[in-house]
Order: structure tokens, then sequence, then C-alpha cells
């Protein structure tokens, strides 16, 4: 009942990158249209040989060493994705096989962009609860594999990769590090940003999304620093879903965060959907963006149109 809070994070991407110029190769675009339209210029493509699972749990064994931690410390996995091709074993199972995890509570979330912050927060609650002490929670995603390569609206966006988190109980008398979240859907939009079909391929309404996103989240972003006692002006940092840069300066325009670094991972990863928001985290902390104990707005959003959102000090 005492809360959690970070104790490391980690992240992964594939080592090839595909740049606009490559993809002007591919499709009628150029450099300059995606730039201008989406402030992307390159993307990590995973091969056929690197599945979701391993990208999930280089990320994992990222944090896990950050944390000074061996595998057997966690009774927790949670990956958020929505491109696992395979029902079971589910991804979190694959992963903590694949980490040596012995005998985790394994669960994996489709939230699609909004993943890794629904499952922080899920984290969050089952420590509350006292289910579990320690919890290993991760964002991954392969998009290369459900991208219509035809198509020059949504191929430009998309990217792999994965971050981590390890999450742990906080003990009698210490602050929590993840503040209450606040999250919510649109389901009767839920129909702008699909994965159907088979094989499954990503589509969306951009327009809508844009709209959507601009207008509609940044009162909810507010929201979740209020529920936290902090105001936007209070934050060291912002780390939004990674859609579009197009999207996200307005709404962290829009949210007020005036003091506050904003990540922009999306110009060199792509939209990475479950992974972007801890990939993101994860980059700034190795580099010495934000420091220890800093408080940082986690917000995701988009596939269903729902969100999440809560503010975390940083590990």
């Amino acid at each position: 009942m005492h809360g959690s809070r970070i104790a490391a994070v980690g992240h992964y991407q594939p080592a090839r990158i595909l740049t606009n110029e490559e993809l002007a190769s591919m499709v009628d675009t150029s450099d300059e249209w995606i730039r201008s339209r989406v402030g992307i210029r390159t993307r990590h493509i995973a091969g056929p040989e690197e599945p979701v699972d391993e990208l999930a749990a280089h990320a994992g064994g990222k944090a896990l060493a950050a944390a000074g931690l061996t595998p057997d410390a966690i009774d927790l996995v949670l990956v958020a994705t929505s491109t696992a091709i395979d029902r079971s074993p589910n991804m979190a199972a694959r992963v903590a096989a694949r980490l040596g995890v012995p005998g985790p509570a394994a669960l994996d979330l489709n939230v699609v962009c909004a993943g890794f912050t629904h499952a922080l927060a899920t984290a969050d609650h089952t420590l509350r609860a006292g289910a579990a002490t320690r919890a290993l929670v991760i964002g991954a995603d392969k998009m290369s594999e459900i991208t219509d390569w035809t198509d020059r609206t949504t191929c430009v966006l998309t990217g792999d990769g994965a971050g981590a988190a390890v999450v742990e109980a906080c003990g009698p008398g210490e602050e929590p590090g993840i503040g209450p979240v606040l999250w919510g859907s649109v389901p009767e939009m839920g129909n702008a940003v699909r994965i159907e079909g088979t094989p499954p391929r990503f589509a969306q309404e951009g327009q809508s999304v844009y709209r959507w996103a601009t207008t509609q989240l940044p009162p909810l972003a507010r929201a979740a620093c209020e529920r936290a006692g902090l105001t936007p002006a209070d934050l060291a940092a912002v780390v939004l879903h990674q859609a579009n840069l197009r999207i996200i300066e307005p709404l962290a325009d829009r949210i007020g965060a005036v003091n506050a670094v904003i990540a922009r991972d999306v110009v060199d990863s792509g939209n990475t959907s479950a992974a972007s928001i801890p990939m993101a985290l994860s980059k700034l902390v190795e580099r010495g963006e934000v420091g220890t104990g800093d408080p940082v707005l986690l917000f995701g959003f988009g596939g269903n149109l729902s969100y999440a959102g809560q503010v975390v000090r940083c590990p």
C-alpha cells in the first residue's frame, strides 16, 4: 500500500536504419515531404530473424542490469504490444523465458500506442495491492511487420524497438515515484487507428487523430499533473507518445510545461507504438537530460483512441 517507483530503465533498437531517402526509392515520397509532415528522418527496422520478444528481452535485460538486479528478483512481467503474431505463449512468457525469470505472473496488454503507460499503471496498482514486489514493464512493437510499404501516408511513420522499466514497491516512509494514472478512451472513434486484416495492416485517419490529440488531450495531460500534486511548470520533462512531431510539439505547448525538456525521439526512431514512451524516457536518462528524482510526465495516446498518463520520478 506504499506505492511504487521506477528503479531503472533500458531500451533497444534493431541495427538497421531506414532513411527517408531509401523510402523514396520504395514509394512516391521524399525526404522533404516526410520531414515537413511528420518530422521523421530515420527509423530502425528489425529483420525477419528478430521477433518482438527478442526486442523486448534486450530492453528488459538492459533495465535489469541498470537496476543491478538478476532475473530472479522479478515476480511480474508485463509486456505492452500490439504486434504479437501468436496468441500463446504470450509475449510476456516468451520474454520471461529468454531472460530466465523464474515463475513470474506474465501478462500482455494491447492498448496500442498507450500500452506502456497502461502497463506501468497496472504494475503500480499490483505492487500497491501487495500482489507482487518487483515488476519488469516493457513496451515493444515491430511495426514494420504490419506496415503497408506501398502506402506513403503510413509507411513513413513506423519503426521498431522496445523500452523497459524495472518497477519496485516502495517501503514505509518512502515517497511513491509513480503518480496516479489518468486513463480512458473514445471507443466510438476507435476506427481512427486500426490494425486489422489477414495479414494485419496498420491504417489510420490521420487528420482525425491530429485534431483529437491536439485539442482533447492537453487538459487531460494537465489533469494527470494535478493528480500528482504538480503543475505543468513543475515538470522536468514531458514524454508523449512519439506519434508525429506535428502532434508532439503543439500538444506539449498546450500542456504548458514551459520548463520541461520535450522528448523528440520520433525524429530518429519513427512511431514505435508501445515502445515509444519507455524508449524516449530511457534515452533522456542515458543522455543525462533528466536527473534522479526529476518529475516527468508520461502520456500515451493513439490506438482505440485510448490514453493514459502519469507523472513519474526518474530513476
